[in-house]
């Protein structure tokens, strides 16, 4: 029982939140239990920082407890891990509309001084049934800058197949909200591929192909969407793109021509060598090393981490399923 209003029920599959129910309307919400140490504080600091943004969840109540502080979050209908696993791979139309709300919270904790960090797919829920508005579940896992401008940071954090080459360095702080890019690049090419770009049975052999930053894009792909997912999957963080360029990228913006689905290609991009003119260009660091844990803070790569398992997106996408025509 929480505050004599809720009751505290059973965690959601593959998710930190719990069900709970409003006793008196029966209204079914999801809560959110953290510590009341400074992980707790830390969250709510972040949360009032974007209070009131469409594209990330809001705080219904706080249920403050002995040891701990329950967030209680308005209902969701499931989350883009699951969305992307059940239909394998989503037509760009779909992941359009679904991907601009994304980067529109992802933007707008980066101009509030957030950094994100822990960016996956399951981060984000559905509020509606049919599943075409999505919001940020919560900002566990954030940090919150004192200085808007510095967002270097030394604590290494993430999930496997989400983690970017720079975190994978010894002895290197990191740009915070290049990580989160390289993360948007990730969900980005599993939404519409239906895999991670990286993956490996064991963590080494993965990190070591993250470290190398090579992935293959599907001709299926319109050369639009292959643009966007290079600007964000460049190895060197300080080549890619921002969360501003991402808004008014060519793909993102959608044209009349593209909308009906993937295949039509844009004559001012020609195939996966497709790069736009705002990239910036910097030499690359070959200098690179497998992490393990080191005094710039704990390396926290979780294997248990929730993602698209590595038996269904590792494998290549089978023969028998070419890309579906376009609809009008």
């Amino acid at each position: 029982m929480l505050g004599d209003k809720y009751l505290l029920l059973e965690a959601l599959e593959g998710s930190s939140l719990h069900r709970c129910l409003h006793i008196q309307t029966q209204e079914e919400l999801v809560c959110k239990v953290v510590s009341r140490e400074a992980g707790g504080q830390s969250l709510l600091a972040a949360h009032y920082r974007v209070d009131g943004h469409p594209r990330i969840n809001p705080i219904q109540e706080v249920v403050v407890g002995q040891k701990h502080i329950y967030l209680v979050f308005p209902p969701c209908h499931g989350d883009m891990h699951c969305y992307v696993r059940t239909r394998r791979r989503l037509r760009e139309p779909n992941a359009r509309h679904l991907f601009r709300q994304i980067v529109a919270a992802v933007h707008e904790a980066h101009i509030k001084g957030i950094v994100l960090r822990d960016l996956k797919l399951r981060k984000f829920v559905f509020t509606d049934e049919s599943r075409t508005e999505v919001k940020l579940e919560s900002l566990e896992d954030a940090v919150v800058l004192e200085d808007y401008a510095d967002d270097l940071l030394s604590d290494k954090h993430g999930c496997p197949a989400y983690v970017s080459p720079e975190i994978l360095r010894t002895n290197t702080r990191y740009s915070g909200r290049a990580a989160d890019m390289w993360g948007l690049g990730v969900m980005l090419y599993t939404m519409l591929v239906g895999r991670y770009p990286f993956h490996g049975a064991e963590h080494s052999g993965l990190f070591a192909k993250i470290r190398r930053g090579h992935f293959s894009l599907p001709d299926s792909l319109s050369s639009r969407a292959k643009c966007l997912i290079r600007c964000l999957l460049r190895k060197e963080p300080g080549e890619r793109i921002s969360t501003e360029d991402v808004l008014v990228h060519p793909w993102l913006v959608g044209s009349h021509r593209e909308r009906g689905g993937g295949s039509r290609r844009s004559p001012e991009a020609s195939g996966d060598q497709a790069v736009p003119i705002f990239c910036p260009s910097k030499g690359e660091n070959e200098h690179q090393q497998l992490l393990s844990g080191n005094g710039n803070g704990p390396l926290f790569l979780s294997s248990t981490s929730p993602g698209l398992s590595e038996a269904a997106l590792a494998r290549p996408l089978p023969p028998s399923e070419p890309p579906r025509p376009n609809s009008r």
